[in-house]
């Protein structure tokens, strides 16, 4: 049913498949800076814990790579503020911004 998460760098974003279906996290890197804008998940597939899945992956991604996130997309700012033991893995101003 699933596939594994990649990391398409020549289109900025993290890609699942999921029966003929693709879900996104798109990004822009910049030096040690993971820019996170948007979370796209076929309506189809909501509900089933997609996102959640693409970013805790993205944030485990970005850590093994020493970047810092800059979590621009909303789903992924509230995903943070639920899960603040991921802070360490938010850049120290988006930290004061979440409140994390």
């Amino acid at each position: 049913m699933t596939d594994a998460i990649r990391d398409n760098a020549d289109a900025h974003r993290y890609e699942l498949d999921i029966d003929g279906k693709q879900a996104v996290v798109t990004y822009n890197l910049s030096g040690q800076n993971l820019m996170i804008t948007e979370t796209l998940v076929p309506q189809a597939l909501e509900g089933q814990g997609i996102a959640s899945r693409l970013t805790k992956h993205v944030l485990e991604d970005a850590k093994a790579r020493g970047l810092l996130i800059l979590p621009v997309c909303p789903f992924f700012s509230s995903y943070l503020q639920k899960h603040p033991e991921h802070a360490e893995a938010v850049h120290p101003t988006y930290r004061g911004i979440l409140g994390i």
